[in-house]
């Protein structure tokens, strides 16, 4: 074994740093902008899947509902209660517990996981006469989580709440 100066092994130290940094800054910066422009197309593709999901809360329509959403979808529901399987929020529906004369939904965060994404934001709502709360317009916060079933993203839970107001 050769032994070499204190100075010399603390340069080759200090090489390896220098190119570790090099490769860092060069190299990572490139991965790093791969993984945001796929996180882009898929933050775009899921902006349009969940203004459609909104689309079809609005206009009542139960086969879009249906394609868009899980079998056992879990909605915390501004109607104070849990809806906890697709069945039961498309008879709400059908009964005009949910039915809106306005539904203006704005995602705002999307947060990305392996197999499942968080979509955050508000929404603008007019619930339609027979509903709870016809008539008002009631600003709400949401949080959409949709997760990839058998090759397709799908509303599997759901939370939305009215914004309080301060009564004047």
């Amino acid at each position: 074994m050769v032994q070499l100066p204190v100075s010399q092994a603390i340069g080759g130290r200090m090489i390896k740093i220098l190119v570790l940094g090099i490769v860092m800054f060069v190299i990572v910066p490139g991965a790093a902008a791969q993984i945001a422009k796929g996180n882009s197309a898929l933050g775009e593709e899921m902006r349009k899947l969940d203004l459609a999901h909104a689309e079809a809360i609005f206009k009542g329509d139960s086969t879009a509902l249906d394609t868009l959403m899980d079998d056992d979808v879990t909605v915390n529901h501004p109607t104070n209660r849990i809806v906890k399987e697709k069945k039961e929020l498309l008879d709400l529906i059908r009964q005009g517990v949910i039915r809106y004369i306005s539904f203006e939904r704005f995602p705002e965060t999307f947060l990305f996981f392996n197999d499942m994404v968080v979509v955050m934001g508000h929404e603008t709502v007019v619930p339609a006469k027979g509903a709870p709360d016809a008539g008002k317009i009631l600003q709400r916060r949401y949080t959409n989580v949709w997760m990839k079933r058998d090759g397709r993203w799908r509303l599997t839970v759901r939370h939305a709440n009215n914004v309080c107001t301060n009564p004047e």
